[in-house]
């Protein structure tokens, strides 16, 4: 695995962490279901977007939006 899937795989952790965090209901396979699921899984997993250097918390913003909104951003 290389430094980008290494950080990939590092934010999904933190980001399904952090959903069960916030929603104690959730187990971690629906907390990655979630994850993998959604468009700020493909844009953290694009090379064009590089949204996997942000912290997890910040990638996390866009996750709980989309969630909430059905978008994004």
């Amino acid at each position: 695995m290389n430094e980008k899937e290494e950080m990939k795989a590092y934010l999904v952790k933190e980001l399904a962490l952090m959903l069960i965090e916030n929603n104690k209901d959730i187990s971690i396979e629906e907390a990655l279901t979630t994850i993998f699921n959604s468009e700020t899984y493909e844009k953290l997993m694009s090379d064009a977007t590089k949204l996997y250097y942000q912290s997890p918390g910040y990638v996390f913003s866009f996750l709980n939006n989309e969630l909430k909104t059905g978008k994004m951003a």
